[in-house]
């Protein structure tokens, strides 16, 4: 299957495991928001520290913003391969396209190698 439009940089599966782990630390000791719209405010408010995305996500054009805008502030970003799984990461029975880490409480020192690792990627 082809990439999305959106995904910018290829993430290995220990990347994407780390994204989940952080998301489910963020979960129990930080705070997180969840969905599109919420998450386009935050950023575009710049009060996220990290934004993570999901790959399979349709129609495209919904996050197709959502990396430029990160960009443009300074967010760092990832993808993670499932909404269903990020949305089971972040405690809903629902699928989520992205979410926003306000606070990644115990998970800050993982978020910090993430944003490094992540940074490498999209050079």
């Amino acid at each position: 299957m082809a990439k999305p439009m959106y995904v910018r940089f290829e993430m290995d599966k220990d990347l994407v495991d780390k994204a989940y782990q952080l998301v489910e630390l963020t979960r129990d000791t930080g705070k997180l928001r969840k969905g599109t719209n919420e998450v386009t405010k935050l950023v575009e408010r710049g009060t996220t520290k990290f934004v993570i995305i999901a790959e399979d996500v349709q129609p495209e054009e919904i996050l197709a913003h959502m990396p430029l805008l990160c960009d443009e502030k300074n967010i760092p970003y990832a993808y993670v391969p499932s909404k269903q799984e990020l949305g089971v990461a972040c405690g809903l029975e629902k699928p989520t396209a992205s979410i926003a880490i306000m606070d990644a409480g115990k998970g800050k020192p993982l978020m910090e190698e993430l944003s490094g690792k992540v940074a490498s990627l999209k050079k």
